[in-house]
């Protein structure tokens, strides 16, 4: 059984919006720190967005800051992310992954486990 499930990606065009969702099974999610990473083709995988389990304090990459929003519901097992004026450089996989550390990371390797990612395209 896969742990974590990502949903939500999409075809869209520059400046609209789609909301990813990472649904977790298996274990308790609301202990995780959770994580969003993205990689396009012939790059590095990214850091996009992170939450604390307690939802306090979320961090962003530079080049999401004021369009994307990281969220969690932990009465559904599941973390959100929010991509809103979207640009073609947003042209990515997007992953999600869960950390217990005490304290967010923004280095994927240091992340426990890790979805089947979710395609997400931006035309201009």
């Amino acid at each position: 059984q896969v742990p974590l499930v990502e949903s939500g990606g999409g075809l869209v065009q520059a400046g609209g919006s789609l909301r990813l969702s990472c649904t977790a099974s298996g274990f308790i999610f609301s202990r995780y720190n959770v994580g969003w990473f993205r990689q396009a083709p012939g790059k590095a995988r990214e850091f996009v967005a992170a939450i604390r389990w307690s939802s306090f304090n979320p961090t962003y990459a530079d080049s999401v800051k004021g369009r994307f929003t990281i969220s969690r519901d932990n009465s559904k097992n599941t973390a959100y992310l929010q991509m809103n004026n979207l640009k073609p450089e947003d042209t990515a996989i997007y992953y999600c992954a869960v950390d217990r550390s005490a304290t967010i990371t923004t280095i994927y390797s240091e992340y426990d486990s890790w979805g089947q990612g979710t395609q997400v395209t931006v035309s201009s």
